[in-house]
């Protein structure tokens, strides 16, 4: 995929491990999750302009511009950094599912905040961006600063690691899973130990051995039938697991093949594809005029 001009990529991503360790007097929750960023990009188009105005031109269906990511990174990044005159014109093409676990919404405020501070001129750091981005969303901060990391606190606190080079095969059974509504579930596992990160977060020769868990999988599992289907079904190909809060399951394999063979026989009322796992985010080769999101 190349972008057209003042298009910029948002890249989704896949929580190898997702463990939940504690609950803070605020009410957020304490993680402890690996973050893989994979090929999958949204893609968003950022225009400047110098009337004022922030106006989100195409966006995602059923969700509302004041209430878009998108929108909230440019008014937040303006108040904080830029002039009263500095305006954008926003355009969101999705490409990754909405509620599937992939932190698309997430990826698409990170880019927002990357691509404006470029066009903007603002010369602010990452590590600026990332902090700001951080009161959008727990997940934001990891999109802006580009890299695979362990993500711990709320996850906001970032540790970039080096993965091996994984496929992955990744089925989307069609459902939207509120994050809000796991997170308060009473059933939730809250006290999980924090582990010792290897060498290689994916072990093996296969690839296919994850280590830890994804705490939140079984209140999904148990409250969404589709979710539990599609894992049993990829569950019988690898090692599947579920990312995020959901819907989205995932095996991760060597080879493309691989993983494009686990994808044979998909149920048709599901949607499928295979994803190669990126090193660093094609968002931040395009600061640098390069695009390597394929």
């Amino acid at each position: 995929m190349t972008p057209r001009p003042n298009w910029w990529l948002a890249p989704a991503k896949l929580n190898l491990f997702l463990h939940v360790t504690g609950r803070r007097s605020d009410g957020y929750h304490e993680l402890e999750t690996l973050f893989q960023i994979i090929d999958i990009c949204d893609e968003i188009e950022v225009i400047s302009v110098e009337n004022g105005l922030i106006v989100r031109e195409e966006g995602a269906l059923g969700v509302a511009a004041d209430e878009d990511l998108v929108v909230r990174a440019a008014h937040l990044l303006r108040s904080e950094y830029g002039h009263p005159r500095l305006g954008a014109r926003l355009r969101v093409r999705k490409r990754i599912p909405m509620g599937a676990g992939l932190g698309g919404g997430s990826s698409d405020a990170a880019t927002t905040l990357v691509a404006l501070n470029a066009v903007w001129s603002l010369g602010r750091s990452l590590d600026e961006l990332a902090r700001l981005g951080g009161r959008l969303g727990a997940d934001v901060p990891v999109f802006v600063m580009g890299r695979n990391a362990v993500a711990r606190g709320i996850g906001d606190e970032l540790e970039p690691v080096d993965l091996p080079k994984r496929w992955f095969a990744v089925i989307f059974p069609g459902i939207s899973v509120p994050t809000r509504d796991v997170f308060q579930a009473p059933e939730l596992t809250r006290n999980s130990p924090s582990i010792t990160i290897p060498g290689s977060p994916l072990p093996g020769a296969s690839g296919a051995l994850l280590i830890g868990r994804n705490d939140l999988q079984p209140v999904v599992i148990a409250r969404y039938p589709a979710v539990r289907q599609a894992l049993g079904w990829l569950g019988e190909r690898g090692v599947a697991r579920m990312t995020g809060s959901g819907a989205c399951i995932f095996a991760a394999f060597e080879g493309c093949e691989q993983a494009r063979a686990a994808l044979i026989g998909l149920p048709s009322d599901w949607q499928g594809c295979v994803a190669e796992g990126f090193s660093r985010s094609p968002l931040l080769s395009q600061l640098n005029g390069a695009v390597d999101c394929a």
